[in-house]
This record gives C-alpha cells, sequence and structure tokens, in this order.
C-alpha cells in the first residue's frame, strides 16, 4: 500500500495536481499592562476566530516588563497603562515607535471588610493617609466623616499593593499625590514606588488574591478586576464634589477631552481628575506600543497581522470592551488613533491596515 501510496503522488506530481500547501500560521507575541489583559484575552480569541492563521499570544506581566521586552524587541508589541517616558525612548536609540490608546478603564479603591456592605466613600486625600500608613484603623474619624450612617469596625487596615512595575501603581499614584504633596514627597509616584506598609501582590490578580484573603484590606485594581472577582469598591470623590463610582459611563466622561491632546505617532494623555460631575476621577488610557517599523517581525505577512489587529481592536472590539467594564474609545479619540496606524512600516515599505 505505500508505494502504491508513493507512486499515486508521483502520478499526480507529474500531472501538476499535487495539494496546494496549507497556509503557514502567523505568530505574534505580546507582553505588558496586566490592567487590560482580560479585554485584550478575549480579543485575541475573538480576532482568531475569524482568522484562524493568526496566532497571538499576549501575556499580563505588566506595563514595566512589557516596556522592557519591547525595547529589547523580544515581544511584537507592547501594553502599558503608563505612556513611554523620556528616558524610555532615549532606551529605544532613536527607532520610533507608535502608543495609542486602545481602551479606557478605571482603578477603583477595593476592600475586604466583612461586616460592612454599604458601598464606602473616598477621596484621593483619604487614599493618601491610608496608603501612606498615616490611617490605620477602619474606624478612624476621618474615614467616618466621609461616611455618615455607616457602623465602621475597629479593624486593621492593610494596604494591598503591586509588587511589579505597574501602570495601575502608575495611574493609582498619581491620581492620589496630586491630592496629598506629603505623600507626593514621602512615596511619591511611578510605575514603582516604596510603600511604607502594607503587603503586596504581583498584577492585578496578586493584588486581588491579597484583599480577597484579608480582612481589612484595601488595594487598588482595575475595575474588570473588581466585578469578575465581585470585590466590593468605593466611591471618589471628583472634582465637582461629588462621589462616583467607576463604571463604563463614568470613566468614557473621562476621555470626551482627551482627543485634542492626542498628537502625533507617540500618543497619551492622562485622564485622571478631569471635569464633569458624573466623570470617575481615576480614569486612564491603556496603550499599545510597535515599532514603527516592524522589520523586526518574520515577515511583511506579520507585519500586516499585527496592524489589522490593532485596527480591528480599536474599531470592532471596543464592544466587546463595554461589556467586559472597559469604555470605549469616543468616536474622534478612535478617528485620531485608525489615523495614526496608518504610519506602520515593513523595511520602509507601508503597511497599511487592510478590510477583514
Amino acid at each position: 500500500m505505500k508505494m502504491m501510496s508513493k507512486l499515486a503522488l508521483l502520478a499526480f506530481a507529474g500531472l501538476g495536481l499535487v495539494a496546494s500547501p496549507v497556509q503557514a500560521e502567523t505568530r505574534l507575541s505580546g507582553a505588558g499592562a496586566s490592567f487590560p489583559a482580560p479585554l485584550y484575552a478575549k480579543w485575541v480569541a475573538q480576532f482568531q476566530e475569524k482568522f484562524p492563521t493568526i496566532k497571538i499570544d499576549y501575556q499580563g506581566t505588566g506595563s514595566g516588563a512589557g516596556i522592557k521586552a519591547i525595547i529589547d524587541k523580544t515581544v511584537s508589541f507592547a501594553g502599558s497603562d503608563a505612556p513611554l517616558s523620556k528616558k524610555q525612548i532615549e532606551a529605544l536609540n532613536g527607532a520610533a515607535v507608535v502608543q495609542f490608546p486602545s481602551t479606557i478603564g478605571a482603578v477603583v479603591p477595593v476592600y475586604n471588610l466583612p461586616g460592612v456592605s454599604t458601598d464606602l466613600n473616598f477621596t484621593g486625600e483619604l487614599l493618601a493617609d491610608i496608603f501612606a500608613g498615616k490611617i490605620t484603623s477602619w474606624d478612624d474619624a476621618k474615614i467616618a466623616e466621609l461616611n455618615p450612617g455607616v457602623t465602621l469596625p475597629a479593624t486593621t487596615i492593610t494596604p494591598a499593593w503591586r509588587t511589579d512595575g505597574s501602570g495601575t501603581t502608575f495611574v493609582f499614584t498619581n491620581y492620589i499625590a496630586s491630592h496629598s504633596e506629603s505623600f507626593k514627597e514621602s512615596v511619591g509616584m511611578g510605575t514603582s514606588v516604596k510603600w511604607p506598609t502594607g503587603q503586596g501582590g504581583k498584577g492585578n490578580p496578586g493584588v486581588t488574591a491579597v484583599v480577597q484573603a484579608t480582612a481589612g484590606a484595601i488595594g487598588y485594581v482595575e475595575l474588570n478586576y473588581a466585578t469578575q472577582n465581585k470585590l466590593s469598591f468605593g466611591a471618589v470623590r471628583n472634582n465637582a464634589g461629588k462621589f462616583v463610582k467607576a463604571s463604563t459611563d463614568s470613566i468614557s466622561l473621562a476621555a470626551t477631552s482627551a482627543a485634542e491632546e492626542l498628537t502625533g505617532p507617540v500618543m497619551a494623555s492622562p485622564l485622571w481628575n478631569r471635569e464633569g460631575e458624573a466623570t470617575y476621577p481615576i480614569a486612564a488610557f491603556t496603550y499599545l506600543i510597535a515599532y514603527q517599523d516592524l522589520s523586526s517581525l518574520n515577515s511583511k505577512e506579520d507585519a500586516q497581522a499585527l496592524v489589522d489587529f490593532f485596527q480591528w481592536a480599536v474599531t470592532e472590539g471596543q464592544a466587546t470592551g463595554v461589556s467586559m467594564d472597559y469604555g470605549p474609545l469616543a468616536a474622534d479619540v478612535q478617528a485620531k488613533v485608525v489615523a495614526n496606524l496608518q504610519s506602520f512600516t515593513y523595511k520602509g515599505e507601508a503597511v497599511k491596515p487592510a478590510a477583514r
């Protein structure tokens, strides 16, 4: 039978009837922000369902690790909640990059306080004092003042924070530092800071685990992690003096005035402390980053697949984000991002998003 199969194959080959080879798979890798990782995982699954020969792997290793990976060219693209800093851009040794917002998220104060079922109110000043270790018990007068009528237990507060370089930490510390000069001077703000007290966890999942396991804990995570893990999270007072809980609507409002600030290929715009009575004050864009010239990828076909994925994510993928507690990009922001995606090349040759 084996001999007959070989003879048949030769006969078909002689007639030019050998089957065409299976279309090669495109493999792309990304790493970075855990803030949008649940959404990116869903996007990848949806995109691969439509285009099964394109395989994308995204690891939520933290914004700092993602930026290091893109600088080292060990991934096709990176995710970061903190936009590239001047120092990080200099580390690219002159190589141009494209950075653009992919969705809008919120950082929420989550807590584990048995016996308290009411949503608690927080301010930037209060959060600063808690995470600086100045307020150590849940029945502190400053907490009680913001939460009249709530019986607060004399439970010790355990701040939970990120141990890895984190865009979530970048957003949270920048927000509370804007409300507390002493926090700004003692703890500071950035993707990684030296917390004076509490317990650390790796990534949003790590902070979530600490809060779930520790009575009296308070941490900061992306809204999706809070809702998916059924964590209690509080309302935060905004610039209008209103206590607002994070939702897709309240975080989207934070970006209504951001479009005009998104310029050039390296787009960035902070969203915390934005105006509006219904605006949630700890909102942020999260960004995708790739080299403008994608020659580090294996082929132009790989580059095309990556650019097409980006285009799909910031257009069709936005509806999925809403269903997962992420805010959609406003039409004017989306238009600027789509225009930015026109700047990619492969070995100098233009790679434009294609209709798929």
